[in-house]
């Protein structure tokens, strides 16, 4: 404190002392006002945290707890059948939807011995699938395309706890099964794509922006309702029954009592365990499939279209 000029009298040490505790006292309440203001400050800091969590823990509550839907238009079977369109493009078999916690009906498939049924259960985080994908697209799209095969596609979801806490295994079958409830004739597109743009096991993965970007580049109709679809997880329910189901029951038109990994790829009802690298090796045994079945049913043959081989990568 300043006292005037050097004409004024000396403050008396009481008049210090008065002067101090006055001092003393205005430092007390400007720090209680401090602290009054800081407790306001994180008790909102709280309010606002514990208004946050609550969100969250109610949004996974609804969620989690939400009566099981349908599943996807399309994929009565728990897959979806992709054969050739009049086009000469890939067109998918609609079918309605599986009623929640339904029984899917099996594909009838063609046991003329002149057509090759290929069935692939897929998780769109394994890396093994991503191989195959990349070995076997095209010629499998050609054989398709040319109508000397059918392809079923069976997304399930059994990484859906190794990407960092997102759930991509589950986000991007849900994804696929959107493609197929919504736009089912952009399907095999939209697998491909998926295939192509696949993170690394362990990762995040895509996030739903990213799986929205890559449904519109396959070229979807009815954008909107997908990409809400997606936002909503809408056929959550439907991939983790239809996961279940393929990893405990028997595999429809097959020997094999269940799924035990991905990928499983079936011809004409064999399953596949040749390399995931070699195209010709798959295409091989896609002839040698269909020749058997063509042995059993006893059919008298018609022309088969020769897929087209893909190049080694």
């Amino acid at each position: 404190m300043t006292y005037g000029g050097s004409n004024q009298p000396r403050p008396t040490r009481n008049e210090r002392r008065e002067a101090a505790r006055e001092k003393a006292r205005a430092l007390r309440e400007e720090q209680k006002k401090r602290e009054r203001r800081n407790r306001f400050l994180i008790q909102g800091g709280v309010i606002v945290a514990v208004l946050a969590i609550a969100a969250v823990v109610v949004t996974l509550i609804v969620q989690n707890n939400q009566p099981a839907g349908p599943g996807p238009r399309n994929m009565a079977s728990d897959g979806i059948l992709l054969i050739a369109g009049d086009d000469g493009g890939i067109t998918a078999v609609e079918t309605p939807a599986l009623a929640a916690e339904g029984t899917p009906t099996p594909t009838v498939p063609d046991e003329s011995g002149t057509v090759a049924n290929i069935v692939v259960y897929v998780d769109y985080l394994c890396p093994f699938c991503g191989q195959f994908e990349a070995t076997n697209s095209e010629s499998i799209r050609t054989m398709v395309e040319e109508g000397a095969a059918t392809l079923e596609v069976h997304p399930i979801s059994i990484l859906t706890n190794k990407s960092a806490g997102t759930q991509y295994s589950l986000r991007a079958a849900n994804a696929a099964a959107c493609v197929a409830d919504a736009s089912p004739d952009s399907f095999f597109e939209f697998n491909a794509i998926l295939f192509a743009n696949q993170p690394e096991e362990g990762t995040e993965g895509l996030t739903n922006d990213d799986l929205k970007g890559l449904a519109a580049e396959a070229g979807v109709s009815s954008r909107s309702t997908i990409e809400q679809c997606i936002d909503d997880v809408q056929f959550k329910a439907w991939v983790q029954d239809a996961t279940n189901r393929a990893l405990t029951e028997p595999v429809p038109n097959s020997d094999l009592p269940s799924i035990t990994g991905t990928p499983t790829v079936l011809v004409n009802g064999r399953q596949y365990s040749g390399s995931l690298q070699d195209p010709a090796e798959f295409q091989s045994f896609v002839l040698q499939a269909t020749s058997a079945t063509f042995n059993d049913s006893g059919s008298t043959p018609t022309p088969t279209p020769t897929p087209t081989p893909t190049p080694a990568q």
